[in-house]
């Protein structure tokens, strides 16, 4: 045998080793690594790769780009005995920028009879080089308009306290800032702080014009987006009659008035600066309540014209049971005792006639422990299933566990107005959480004529309401001892207006609160 023939035989022999004796393909190693890069897993990457790494420069990649996803496409392999190198095409998309798109090149090469990962930093990206790092250069756009209903700008500073707290402030983005962000943020840039500037912070700033550096190269340049304005439902009029209506009140006093027809929140007020008690505010309802167990008691088969009786006293469950200045009416109907607020009437009522599960079905059907998504933070009403008679006894008219915000209980007048409960909302593009609510059939109207009772001949007779009015007035006692404090409430609509305000200890919802809102009423 020539010299030359047993040279071709070894060269042979030497390729079939390689194909018998190495476990794997190049392509299935490969794709494992791309799988596990795309998956930020970098402990399964370094499981593929021919020698240890620290994967340093894919850490400063995702770091320094803000990479939310990645998405790893390998082409065909192309294999030289013990190397092999696949072609990819990466997409990475950059958390506030876009997408960004190049091509690389997976080395691999045999290591103890497996195909590995012959890694080195243009395993990332073909540019990169040992110690060279990955950064963004940005120019933001001019950040986008928040606006009331009209389309006039509430974002200037120059609104009343009430609408500012609303809106939010910008502020000087902190470390906690940009890593929460994105890398295309710097500390010290302006950023959205509270309310919707900061609910909205990614539609308003929109997306900035962006250069991918790598050391002193400039790999791609992004264009950037317009941010987009927010239009809230805030109509001014309204928000102008309601502040107004609470600027003079000694005490903490705050105010919501809602569209019935569409939830849309029409004003926001706080006389207080700070806690925004009308959105956030965790008060006993008190006797505002009553209109709740009412929708309860008519789809129950109570007419407005049955006859109930007011005692001055009852119990039930052991509680004992009276009402306000300790009135008592005897023998009056349903319509009445409800315009007069009688909780002697409401408590047994309720254990006789609703009981624990349906009560609780009622508060829910008109907002009560359902998710707010409004576009600022707000507190849900909330409303425990009674565990005995007695404190199913004292939710009749509002009290024991029961809490709720003016937002909250403007929500529950705008579901009597219009029929239909709404998840209220300040900003109309967002998604709601909860699902709109009928009320059950021939409540709406039976309500109406109760609620405007208590306007024309109830407790609210001398506030001073106008013609067409309906409500509901609540003294709603809180804190412990032997006489307690109360908080006055008044909740209502006329036309196409809901609204509820509360006064903070302020006593009788008649004589307290109801004249704030009839202050409201002649305003708009």
């Amino acid at each position: 045998m020539s010299v030359a023939t047993v040279l071709a035989v070894g060269a042979a022999a030497g390729g079939a080793y390689w194909v018998l004796h190495t476990r794997g393909t190049p392509a299935e190693t490969a794709q494992r690594f791309a799988v596990a890069w795309q998956a930020g897993d970098k402990t399964r990457m370094a499981a593929e790769l021919a020698r240890p790494a620290q994967l340093t420069a894919y850490d400063q990649q995702r770091t320094a780009l803000a990479v939310e996803s990645a998405a790893v496409k390998l082409g065909r392999v192309t294999e030289r005995d013990d190397r092999a190198s696949v072609p990819y095409t990466a997409t990475l998309n950059l958390k506030n920028i876009g997408e960004w798109t190049y091509q690389g090149t997976i080395d691999l090469v045999v290591a103890d009879r497996t195909w590995k990962v012959d890694w080195k930093p243009a395993t990332l990206h073909p540019s990169m080089t040992e110690g060279a790092a990955f950064s963004l250069k940005t120019k933001w756009p001019q950040r986008a308009e928040i606006t009331d209903a009209d389309g006039e700008r509430i974002d200037t500073g120059t609104v009343g306290g009430s609408v500012q707290q609303l809106v939010g402030f910008l502020d000087k983005a902190t470390k906690k800032d940009v890593s929460k962000l994105g890398s295309s943020y710097k500390v010290g840039q302006a950023v959205g702080r509270g309310g919707l500037q900061e609910t909205f912070q990614e539609q308003l700033a929109g997306t900035p014009a962006t250069e991918i550096r790598l050391g002193d190269e400039t790999l791609e340049t992004i264009e950037g987006t317009e941010g987009e304005p927010i239009q809230t439902t805030l109509d001014p009029r309204t928000q102008a009659a309601a502040v107004t209506a609470v600027k003079d009140m000694k005490k903490p006093t705050s105010m919501v008035a809602i569209k019935p027809s569409s939830g849309e929140i029409l004003a926001v007020v706080n006389n207080v600066g700070g806690f925004n008690r009308a959105l956030d505010g965790r008060y006993p309802p008190g006797s505002t309540f009553k209109a709740v167990t009412a929708i309860g008691l008519l789809a129950a088969g109570v007419s407005p014209q049955d006859t109930v009786t007011c005692p001055k006293n009852v119990n039930v469950g052991g509680l004992p049971i009276r009402n306000s200045d300790e009135e008592s009416f005897g023998s009056i109907s349903f319509l009445d005792s409800f315009a007069h607020s009688c909780n002697t009437t409401f408590a047994p009522l309720a254990e006789s006639k609703l009981g624990a599960d349906k009560l609780l079905d009622v508060a829910e059907e008109v907002g009560f422990n359902q998710p707010l998504n409004i576009g600022v933070p707000a507190t849900k009403a909330s409303f425990p299933r009674a565990e005995s008679d007695a404190e199913l006894a004292a939710e009749s008219f509002g009290q024991a566990r029961i809490t709720a915000s003016p937002l909250s209980m403007a929500s529950v007048a705008a579901a009597i107005a219009d029929g239909t409960w709404r998840p209220p909302t300040l900003v109309p593009s967002i998604k709601q959480k909860a699902k709109e609510r009928a009320l059950p059939d021939g409540v709406k109207s039976a309500l109406h004529t109760m609620m405007a009772a208590v306007v024309t001949k109830g407790t609210a007779k001398s506030a001073g309401l106008p013609a067409g009015t309906h409500g509901k007035t609540g003294t709603a006692e809180y804190g412990t001892g032997e006489k307690l404090n109360s908080h006055a409430w008044f909740m209502g609509f006329k036309g196409d207006v809901a609204f509820a305000v509360v006064v903070e200890g302020g006593g009788g919802g008649g004589a307290v609160a109801a004249p704030v809102a009839a202050t409201f009423l002649k305003n708009l």
